[in-house]
């Protein structure tokens, strides 16, 4: 069976960016330590004045089409996810597409256009889209522009206010891909909950503590449910694990919880047994309450063991440095975790031709996808490609004052007039209101 999956990758970063530890934290009267050690993020990326959800997707598919030596003949479908969608009926790929028709020979007026949303998961499920597409043979031999774009904005002075961030990931999905290659197996974890939701408000409404309850224990259940048809899975199976980053911190709970379900029953649970014993067992106890406090002792000791120390700085820390500047860019960010690790990767110069990623994405509301991924013989030349340090290296630094006002801008209850920070150059800006309100673009050359 021919392999379906990611052929290439591009990233496009709002070009300004906040200094948390520098910038923020003396404003707010905070200590640094609880953005960089804590929620483990330096940086937030932020739209300049003409930028949006369309321009940073139609970016990063342009700078992805020029590399790949496309065309719009090779598109069959343009897929985007997004939870920062601003209009109820035209999807976001309708603008994009628009967009790179400026700029290229031929149209996509043949190629299918859609909107997911579920919240951050959707950035997966676009993929997951395209690769039932191309697997049910209705590709005619072309690949699918899969765009994961968003400006992850909070009320000023909300507790979330440092996670945010903005930009997107666009990726071509394709058979033979030189990147990764797709499994077969998912697994899910799926309930109806209320922890991060926008009901007909552009700003999120959050239960932080629920928020993270919610993550795990969708995580748990879909990596349940995906070793239900793939087999039980060990930490050695996989050489990286990329997860769903609304920030670092959180990614931390997530990797202690799932090393723990991982080696339950397994070697390394055995070697771990003479330092801090085997992990509880719920038929061992009478209540569950008394499980559960036994399961929070085992894994603060867990944490501290060198085995794991170890395992995390391998497999997890690799995949949020670039989470760790420029914020979360919600239905971007587990795809931002994939590239990260790759990166790091090559910059060691490791060899990952048919190593394994197990792949935890999630959504708000909620539901969580684990998945697995192939590392195929080009993936080297795919993410050296992305030149992700010049790229966030040239982001505009901004002062406090200034991030007011480009909040403001972006705050869509507000009418301000702000000059941009940045010249563009070679890039989709967004240009004003068109007669239906619709909003209006052109390339910059």
């Amino acid at each position: 069976m021919t392999a379906v999956g990611i052929d290439a990758i591009e990233l496009w970063t709002g070009k300004l960016r906040l200094d948390l530890p520098n910038t923020f934290a003396p404003v707010k009267g905070e200590d640094p330590g609880k953005y960089t050690k804590g929620i483990g993020i330096e940086y937030s990326s932020l739209p300049d004045v003409y930028e949006d959800i369309v321009t940073m997707g139609a970016n990063a598919a342009k700078r992805l089409m020029d590399r790949e030596g496309l065309t719009p003949d090779d598109i069959g479908r343009i897929d985007v996810a997004t939870e920062s969608a601003f209009d109820n009926s035209k999807p976001v790929s309708t603008y994009v597409a628009g967009c790179l028709e400026q700029v290229y020979d031929g149209d996509f007026h043949h190629a299918n256009k859609g909107e997911r949303k579920f919240a951050c998961l959707s950035g997966t499920q676009v993929i997951d889209d395209a690769y039932n597409w191309i697997r049910a043979g209705r590709n005619r031999g072309r690949a699918a522009l899969v765009i994961a774009t968003d400006t992850a904005l909070y009320e000023r002075g909300d507790p979330g206010e440092a996670t945010q961030g903005a930009g997107a990931v666009a990726m071509l999905v394709d058979e033979d891909p030189d990147v990764v290659a797709l499994s077969t197996e998912q697994g899910y974890g799926s309930a109806d909950e209320t922890d991060f939701l926008k009901p007909n408000q552009q700003f999120p409404s959050v239960d932080g503590k629920r928020s993270i309850q919610v993550y795990l224990a969708r995580m748990r259940e879909a990596l349940e449910d995906y070793e239900s048809v793939a087999g039980d899975t060990h930490p050695d199976d996989f050489v990286y694990f990329p997860f769903h980053t609304p920030y670092p911190g959180m990614v931390r709970k997530a990797a202690l919880l799932g090393y723990r379900h991982i080696t339950r029953g397994t070697d390394i649970e055995d070697a771990l047994a003479d330092d801090i014993g085997m992990q509880p067992r719920e038929a061992d106890f009478a209540e569950w309450d008394d499980y559960e406090e036994a399961i929070r002792a085992y894994m603060d000791e867990l944490k501290e063991t060198r085995r794991y120390r170890e395992w995390y700085e391998r497999a997890i820390d690799p995949t949020v440095r670039i989470a760790g500047q420029v914020g979360n860019w919600y239905t971007g960010s587990v795809h931002l975790a994939r590239l990260s690790a790759l990166r790091a990767a090559a910059e060691e110069d490791a060899d990952l031709v048919g190593e394994k990623l197990l792949v935890g994405s999630y959504g708000s509301g909620a539901q969580a996808e684990i998945h697995a991924e192939t590392v195929q013989d080009g993936w080297r030349e795919g993410v050296e490609a992305v030149d992700v340090e010049a790229r966030l290296d040239n982001r505009y630094d901004l002062s406090y004052e200034e991030y007011e006002l480009v909040h403001d801008v972006h705050n869509h209850e507000k009418e301000v007039e702000v000059d941009e920070f940045t010249q563009p150059s070679g890039e989709f800006v967004f240009t004003g209101w068109g007669r239906m309100n619709e909003r209006r673009y052109e390339y910059v050359e």
